[in-house]
C-alpha cells in the first residue's frame, strides 16, 4: 500500500486519489500514526500541502490556523509534550507551595491566606466576564 518516494512514475497526481483515499490518509494523521508530511511519504502524495487540504476538508479536529511548514507533530506527540509541561508545572506548583509554607512559619506571615483571597478574586472576576 505504501509507496517509496522519489521516481515521478511513482508519483501521483491530484486527480488519482479517491475520496476513500483521502479519508483513510486523514484517519491515520488523526489517530497519531503519523503526521501528514510522513503520509505524504508513505504515500507517494505529490502537492505539499495536499493532506494539510484534506485534513482541514474532511478531518475532524480544527486543523485550520495550523502553519503546514512548521506542523510536523502527530497528535500522539503533542499530547505527551504537554502531558511533561503539565508535570513540570505542578512540581513547580509544588516548590512554590512548599516555600510559602517556609516563609510563612519562618516570617510569621501569611501569604498563602492573601494569595487565595486573591485568587478567589481573580477566578470570581473571569467567571463574571464570561
Amino acid at each position: 500500500m505504501g509507496r517509496d518516494k522519489g521516481t515521478r512514475e511513482e508519483r501521483r497526481s491530484q486527480k488519482d486519489y479517491s475520496l476513500a483515499f483521502k479519508l483513510m490518509v486523514v484517519d491515520e494523521v488523526e489517530k497519531g500514526y503519523q503526521s501528514y508530511r510522513q503520509a505524504q511519504d508513505k504515500y507517494g502524495i505529490q502537492g505539499h500541502a495536499s493532506v494539510l487540504r484534506w485534513l482541514r476538508k474532511y478531518g475532524r479536529l480544527n486543523w485550520n490556523g495550523v502553519n503546514h511548514m512548521k506542523y510536523s507533530d502527530t497528535p500522539q506527540k503533542k499530547i505527551k509534550d504537554l502531558e511533561k509541561k503539565v508535570k513540570k508545572l505542578e512540581l513547580e506548583k509544588e516548590v512554590l507551595n512548599k516555600a510559602i509554607d517556609i516563609a510563612d512559619e519562618k516570617f510569621s506571615t501569611n501569604i498563602r491566606k492573601k494569595y487565595l483571597a486573591l485568587s478567589l478574586e481573580f477566578t470570581k472576576r473571569q467567571s463574571d466576564q464570561e
